[in-house]
C-alpha cells in the first residue's frame, strides 16, 4: 500500500511517544483483508488484544515482496481507504503448509469461534480467491506465511 501524509503522519506520533523506536525505521503500510467491512473487522480484534496473528501466502509476498513481513519490522494498519489506526510489530514467522497450519495458530487469529476448522475454512476460501488472482491454484499444501506480532500502538 502507498504511504500517504496521514501515515506518515501517524508514525512520526507514535515514533515521538516510543523513543526506543527510531522514526527513520523503515515500517510497512497495510490493512487486513480484502475489503473494507473485513478490513474494520480484524482491525478492531487486534486492538480489543484478541488478535495476534495473521497468514498470508508466500505466493503474495513472492508477487510483491516488499509486502513480506519482517521479524522486528513495524506496520502501520489502516482502514481499507488509508486511514492509519495502529503500529504493530512482527514477532515471528513461520512458512508452513496450510494443511498443517496448528489449532494454537488459528486461535491467536482470533477470527470467529477461534477454532482450527473455523481458520481453515475461512482462509481457504480468501486464499483460494487470492490464488486465482495471482494465477495460481489453491491446494492444501500451498505455504502459508504465519506471522504473529505485538501491538505497540
Amino acid at each position: 500500500m502507498k504511504r500517504s501524509n496521514s501515515t506518515q503522519e501517524f508514525w512520526l506520533e507514535f515514533c515521538r511517544l516510543n523513543l526506543e523506536v527510531d522514526p527513520t525505521e523503515q515500517f510497512q503500510v497495510w490493512y487486513f483483508g480484502d475489503g473494507p467491512e473485513l478490513a474494520d473487522q480484524l482491525c478492531d480484534l487486534v486492538l480489543s488484544g484478541t488478535k495476534t496473528a495473521t497468514a498470508a501466502l508466500v505466493w503474495e509476498a513472492e508477487a510483491d515482496p516488499v509486502t513480506a513481513p519482517v521479524i522486528g519490522g513495524c506496520s502501520v494498519v489502516t482502514n481499507f481507504a488509508g486511514a492509519p489506526r495502529c503500529v504493530i510489530r512482527t514477532t515471528d514467522i513461520q512458512i508452513i503448509p496450510f494443511d498443517e497450519v496448528p489449532a494454537d495458530f488459528a486461535f491467536d487469529e482470533g477470527e470467529g469461534d477461534r477454532s482450527l476448522e473455523y481458520w481453515r475454512k475461512a482462509h481457504w476460501d480468501y486464499f483460494t480467491k487470492r490464488c486465482r488472482e495471482l494465477g495460481n491454484v489453491s491446494d492444501t499444501r500451498m505455504p502459508i506465511i504465519c506471522e504473529r506480532f505485538e501491538l505497540l500502538s
